[in-house]
């Protein structure tokens, strides 16, 4: 089956290092094509062009672009975590090697590329029935660059 919508990635020719990168650190994922330039394409042949990937059920799409392309913050990937550890872990991969974390859950990877790493449970808080505990949620997760379940469940 075919995805009506994928995320399409355009790099700086550091397409293939970032889909190994995902692709490594996600579970159920897979490069499922990749197209490579050819004799006569601009650009040295046999490297990638374009390829597509699988992230936990989720379709991309890689291109090596060129300088021009830059990655901004007003678009991120979200990543719906269960547990403190998947967050722990998530985090942990995807800052490494020059990643830098970010407020309330953000980080960007060292491609540049933006992603929110959340506990499913913060959802859940911040729409709580009672709104001064949703409002100490909100207020405890402002102070926090990764998010903390334990923290936020004793507000």
């Amino acid at each position: 089956m075919t995805n009506k919508i994928t995320t399409f990635l355009t790099f700086d020719n550091r397409a293939e290092e970032a889909m190994n990168f995902y692709v490594s650190i996600f579970k159920n994922s897979r490069i499922n094509n990749v197209t490579r330039l050819g004799d006569g394409a601009q650009g040295e042949k046999g490297t990638l062009m374009t390829a597509t990937f699988t992230l936990d059920a989720q379709a991309f799409m890689a291109l090596n672009g060129g300088p021009h392309f830059k990655f901004a913050d007003g678009i991120s990937l979200f990543v719906n975590c269960e547990t403190q550890q998947e967050v722990d872990d998530l985090w942990a991969k995807l800052t490494s090697g020059g990643g830098e974390p970010g407020q309330c859950g953000w980080l960007k990877d060292k491609f540049g590329v933006s992603w929110q790493i959340v506990p499913s449970v913060l959802g859940q808080l911040l729409n709580a029935k009672d709104p001064q505990k949703a409002q100490r949620a909100i207020q405890a997760m402002l102070q926090m660059t990764k998010i903390d379940i334990a923290i936020l469940e004793q507000v």
